[in-house]
């Protein structure tokens, strides 16, 4: 009896399992209006300024092929496992990380923290200490790198900021991506609020 007992407990926990849906979140950054089609795996992006983003969804177990045509070429690049992905389709590189939105309070930022957050994104823009262990992404014209398991994350991309009543509790993380130029204006800035002389950022794309 008890070995029925056993055996139905696990043929529970393997229909559970089985009901679990397979999610790949693929956020798609370009310079032009991206155009896809009914399947969501043929993408083309021509020239242009603006910033572009959209969010493709697959309920699929399997591996995700994109399919990219744009005027450096044609791309395929593969999501294999199920998270939340980000495709760069930009001209320029796009550099992020996780962000700790609402856990440091509201104090004042003292002058080190400011240095410890120059160097911080100086190597970030340098492809420095990019891990994902850190959780800060440094993305390539063409590449696409997953962020997190977590599908239902939050991403804030290029020119987005974040909104300062964001309830950062409503979702399981939070990631902000900045193009690089906007993260070398920011290094400029911080360089002049903490007056110190840092090296120029290399043009590293």
């Amino acid at each position: 009896m008890q070995r029925n007992s056993t055996f139905l407990l696990l043929l529970v926990v393997a229909g559970f399992t089985a009901c679990k849906g397979h999610e790949k979140k693929i956020l798609v950054y370009a310079n032009s209006e991206i155009q896809v089609d009914n399947t969501k795996q043929h993408i083309t992006v021509t020239d242009g300024g603006p910033h572009h983003e959209q969010e493709l969804d697959f309920a699929s177990g399997d591996p995700v092929t994109l399919d990219v045509q744009s005027p450096s070429g044609k791309l395929s690049l593969s999501a294999t496992d199920d998270g939340l992905y980000v495709l760069n389709l930009k001209t320029d590189t796009v550099v992020g990380s996780k962000q700790h939105v609402g856990a440091e309070g509201g104090g004042t930022i003292t002058q080190n923290a400011l240095t410890q957050k120059l160097d911080s994104l100086k190597k970030l823009a340098a492809d420095q200490n990019v891990s994902d262990a850190n959780q800060n992404y440094f993305i390539i014209p063409g590449k696409m790198v997953k962020i997190t398991t977590e599908t239902q994350a939050k991403v804030f991309g290029p020119f987005t900021t974040v909104p300062g009543g964001f309830d950062a509790g409503s979702v399981p993380a939070v990631y902000k991506f900045y193009s690089m130029k906007e993260m070398r204006e920011i290094i400029t800035n911080l360089q002049k609020m903490t007056s110190s002389i840092i090296d120029t950022v290399p043009d590293k794309k």
